[in-house]
């Protein structure tokens, strides 16, 4: 069962002033106002910026719980090159909207493998790595102790055309291992193997994905 918290989002215009806020128009080389202009109109979703414009190792040290910077796991120093699986297609625009954003947590100790057909079956798209720092940057209480969640639309494509077997996800950390104590309770940017199941970790997906609102 999704929680309420991981269904709701604030308006579009909020969340422009909070990309502002955090710099992440300039991480892209948008102007404030190209963002606060993508934001305009009617809808509901996720606002975000494509991933080739702010990728996920700078994106995720803007992560914060309990005053712990987000931080990528220092076995994937490759996490931009997970790229969106060949079945998504993002608009052109340089921000861009998910609607329906769901945590997933009924799918939660399913693997991988098993959820991207039970996602798509269900008309149900994967969330992108960045989609899903995007929604801790607006909601860090999205990603809850035992509830957190992985973002399989993102997929490293090794030179043979196959799929690393690596999998994308977001989570809080222990402060254990390569971590480090220091970073207990900080978002975490990590992986598991797509073959296996975890009990504390979703698959976050969308409805949809549609173009920001003036083409910006």
């Amino acid at each position: 069962m999704v929680s309420e918290t991981t269904q709701t989002l604030t308006p579009l215009s909020t969340q422009a002033e909070r990309l502002i806020g955090l710099g992440v128009h300039e991480i892209a080389g948008l102007s404030a106002a190209e963002v606060r202009a993508a934001a305009q109109g009617d809808g509901e979703g996720l606002l975000a910026v494509r991933p080739d414009l702010a990728p996920a190792s700078v994106l995720a040290p803007l992560l914060r719980r309990r005053d712990k910077a987000g931080f990528v796991v220092t076995d994937m120093t490759d996490v931009d090159l997970f790229a969106p699986l060949d079945t998504i297609g993002l608009p052109d625009t340089p921000l861009y909207v998910v609607g329906g954003v769901d945590r997933g947590d009924d799918m939660a100790n399913w693997s991988p493998d098993e959820a991207l057909p039970a996602l798509t079956a269900a008309s149900r798209t994967p969330l992108l790595l960045t989609e899903g720092i995007h929604w801790v940057l607006q909601r860090p209480d999205v990603l809850e102790r035992n509830h957190c969640f992985m973002t399989i639309g993102s997929r490293l494509r090794k030179p043979d055309g196959t799929l690393d077997a690596r999998t994308p996800a977001l989570w809080i950390s222990n402060g254990t291992g390569r971590d480090g104590r220091e970073r207990r309770e900080a978002p975490k940017v990590g992986w598991c193997w797509a073959g296996n199941r975890h009990t504390w970790l979703g698959f976050a997906s969308g409805a949809g994905r549609r173009g920001s609102a003036d083409g910006a």
